[in-house]
């Protein structure tokens, strides 16, 4: 791989405007070697330059060093040097200026250039370098605080044995006693006694040339500092009765009046606290000293040190991935042009601050040696083990199990088809009860599979072009599942249906029993129970850790606003609102096989007012949710878009109900009403998806009518999601336009719409997370904010 693509591919996604401009660079080089090759002689044919060799005087079989005088040409040739780099301080920040000594050289002003252009990104990543490591310096002195405020906490919740206190001032003692010991020695020692002590090494070397003499008075000497140590230790024995000044040592407990002057945190959000909060409950931040509470703030304090470790990690590989880049570009540069320029700039970058600052390396090691410490019990490995995961390496039987499963999803559709046309199945009298019974339980499972398959197709995009979506929904750092893992569960999980649609894919009664068999009626709802078995399985199978966020997440829509809105809270709410007819399929589930007769096929749902109630909740619920966490932001964040954005959702609800209430009673009223909020929300939210969500439309842009930043390269794919997204958008207005196709059963014609808008939202998902990321680029947001349990007094901030 080129060193290029190694640059592009190593560089933090969110820091990239902040990296040297290797390709821009490149294509100067490109130029300069271009107008070389112009006034450049045409080159000797390669053999003549070959045989010319063969005229040279022998030089010998064997070499001899030999030294030859540097001519006066080449001593000048060595000391001259094509640039000359300064430092500059202009309103107090320092920069670097390159002067370019060989400007009226032919071609020269293409090199001017270059150095310019080198300049300004040196000094563009130096300034950035800086700026971050003086932000982590600010996060360590935080992070030292809440150190000593843990310790304390550490002290007092678990009482240690008296006798460490009395060890500790043993050892005080016995510190003070050895300085003060130390202390009188120096003075009572005579000066020529200490120079002679001073000069013993030199006395050994030099002892070959001295006299016997010279050894007589250096026993001598021995003898009298042996008389004066054994006075000394006579006075300090005397003097050990009267008491001594303590001095501390180096190694104390940490002072528990620390505990005074902080407050805890109280960052978990529940419902709770929001009710409190609401209603003008002051939050409790006494201290309570209980293993709980120490638990609790040794997890928030460890999760604080591995995100502080991770952005000390990202700074020492940019230094380092920069460093390397103006490194290769001056090499470069000196084997286009022939000079010598790359030793004097590459003295300059190691002298300034990218590549003399050692404040990241430093910090890193007492990260390293505080958390082994005091979060992994001293144990070194399993302490790095956490602070330096491993990359998760893709594994050759998940790429076997996902072709497997593809493979008998593809079989099975295919059985699947000529089963039925074999047995010409669509035109037996039981096709329509089996389309009005089995077929809206069987949907349930084509709306999962398609939703899953879309978010896989986005992992793939997503990191094709490197938007960082795990970063983006805050998954734990080497848990975030990969395209391949999402398709492994989605074809597992349409292999499974597909064996349960074959398994009683049966459109006629027993003749002689005159109903269906139970067993085989009851696979979808056996089927449904296996799913929630599975997603709610507590052990560490099945990729428990992106179940359980998904669990949080959903628990969050589902109790919103009582939870701070994150933008996976929403996001998720967002991706329920496309799946309103899944959400009517479980409710067909509880009516079918609670109040149907699975026996015989039928059921009377759609003559239940209750249904037909709960049919009006259940399509709003996603909606509602979405709702009430626009209010929540609206509150909290004093962002007027969010109540914007708060109507959308409501007059979507409207619609939705219009819709339902024409779907069910059929008046022309109620078509009007339909017509109206279905045209009015449909516009509405086109816009939002275009403008706000995807960032488009933006007539000022440097691509007109899109954005200034874009990760796909070929613009009409914009152009061809935004034209999908409008038609996608109005196509669920089939239930108002009454749509009817005489091939196509009713249930089959929503499903199929209900797919559509399935397909919209994972293409709405893709640009929507590409925006999200290209806002964080914009503002160098590479890192989460962590809560830290303590709150000090005079300190307002809270997290790092």
């Amino acid at each position: 791989m080129k060193f290029g693509k190694e640059f592009s591919s190593q560089m933090v996604p969110e820091w990239q405007e902040a990296y040297m401009d290797y390709d821009y660079l490149k294509a100067l080089l490109k130029e300069i070697q271009r107008f070389k090759q112009t006034i450049r002689p045409p080159a000797t044919p390669g053999g003549l330059k070959r045989k010319l060799t063969l005229y040279r005087a022998f030089s010998g079989l064997t070499q001899s060093q030999r030294h030859n005088p540097v001519s006066p040409s080449s001593s000048s040739d060595i000391e001259s040097h094509p640039i000359l780099v300064n430092s500059v301080s202009k309103n107090g920040d320092r920069s670097y200026e390159t002067t370019f000594l060989m400007s009226s050289d032919e071609g020269g002003e293409y090199e001017l250039v270059y150095f310019r252009r080198l300049d300004d990104e040196f000094n563009k990543v130096d300034k950035f370098y800086k700026s971050k490591v003086q932000e982590v310096l600010k996060e360590a002195a935080i992070l030292n605080k809440q150190m000593d405020a843990l310790i304390a906490f550490r002290i007092k919740v678990e009482n240690p044995p008296a006798a460490y206190f009395d060890r500790t001032v043993e050892m005080t003692r016995l510190a003070s006693d050895i300085a003060a010991s130390a202390t009188e020695i120096s003075i009572s020692t005579p000066a020529g006694a200490r120079a002679s002590r001073r000069q013993a090494p030199m006395d050994v070397i030099e002892e070959c040339g001295e006299s016997s003499h010279g050894q007589l008075d250096e026993s001598s000497h021995d003898e009298d500092e042996i008389k004066q140590k054994n006075n000394m230790q006579k006075k300090i024995h005397e003097e050990h009765k009267k008491p001594l000044e303590v001095k501390p040592p180096k190694r104390r407990p940490a002072p528990l009046e620390i505990l005074e002057k902080v407050k805890i945190n109280n960052t978990k959000e529940t419902p709770r606290s929001t009710i409190k909060s609401v209603l003008g409950v002051p939050h409790q931040t006494e201290i309570k000293f209980s293993r709980e509470n120490l638990r609790k703030v040794e997890d928030q304090l460890k999760r604080a040190f591995v995100e502080f470790y991770q952005k000390l990690r990202l700074l020492k590989n940019y230094c380092f991935l920069n460093t390397l880049a103006f490194s290769k570009i001056m090499k470069k540069y000196d084997k286009i042009t022939s000079r010598n320029a790359s030793k004097s700039y590459m003295k300059m970058v190691d002298n300034s601050y990218l590549g003399s600052s050692e404040e990241v390396s430093k910090l890193m090691e007492r990260v390293e040696a505080t958390f082994i410490k005091h979060f992994s019990n001293s144990n070194r490995s399993k302490g790095m083990n956490i602070l330096r995961p491993t990359a998760k390496r893709e594994r050759h039987r998940t790429t076997f199990s996902t072709g497997f499963f593809a493979g008998c999803t593809v079989a099975l559709i295919i059985a699947l088809i000529l089963i039925i046309r074999t047995h010409d199945i669509l035109s037996k009298e039981g096709q329509k009860q089996y389309m009005d019974n089995m077929f809206p339980l069987y949907s349930l499972f084509i709306y999962i599979v398609l939703h899953m398959l879309m978010y896989a197709a986005n992992i793939y995009f997503w990191r094709r072009y490197r938007v960082n979506y795990s970063f983006i929904f805050g998954f734990k750092r080497g848990t975030e599942l990969g395209y391949r893992q999402v398709l492994l569960v989605s074809f597992g999980i349409s292999v499974l249906a597909l064996l349960t649609v074959l398994g009683n894919l049966d459109m006629e009664i027993d003749p002689q029993t005159k109903d269906y068999n139970t067993l085989t009626e009851s696979l979808p709802l056996i089927l449904v129970l296996v799913l929630l078995v599975a997603l709610f399985f507590p052990f560490n199978i099945l990729y428990r850790s992106s179940r359980f966020f998904f669990l949080v997440c959903l628990f969050h829509c589902i109790a919103a606003p009582l939870y701070k809105v994150t933008l996976p809270d929403f996001f998720l709410a967002d991706q329920f609102t496309s799946q309103v007819q899944a959400l009517r399929s479980l409710e067909f589930y509880i009516c079918y096989y609670g109040w149907g007769d699975v026996r015989l096929r039928t059921n009377h749902c759609s003559e239940s007012p209750v249904f037909k109630t709960f049919n009006f909740i259940v399509a709003v619920i996603p909606y509602t949710s979405r709702l009430l966490q626009c209010l929540r932001r609206l509150f909290e964040e004093k962002d007027p878009m969010q109540g914007y954005n708060g109507i959308k959702y409501f007059l979507t609800i409207v619609a939705v109900c219009m819709r339902t209430a024409l779907k069910l009673d059929g008046g022309k009223g109620w078509e009007v009403l339909a017509w109206t909020f279905s045209v009015l929300a449909a516009i509405i939210a086109t816009y939002w998806d275009l403008v706000f969500d995807w960032g488009l439309l933006n007539r000022h842009s440097k691509n007109r009518w899109l954005r200034d930043k874009l990760l796909v390269p070929n613009k009409s794919v914009y152009f061809i999601a935004m034209a999908l997204n409008v038609l996608l958008r109005f196509a669920w207005m089939q239930t108002v336009l009454k749509f009817d196709f005489s091939f196509m059963h009713r249930n089959t014609l929503i499903a199929t719409v209900a797919c559509l808008e399935i397909i919209r939202r994972g293409i709405w998902s893709f640009f929507r997370l590409e925006n999200e990321h290209l806002n964080n680029v914009g503002k160098f947001r590479a890192f989460k904010s962590v809560p830290l349990p303590f709150n000090y007094d005079e300190d307002e901030d809270k997290d790092i």
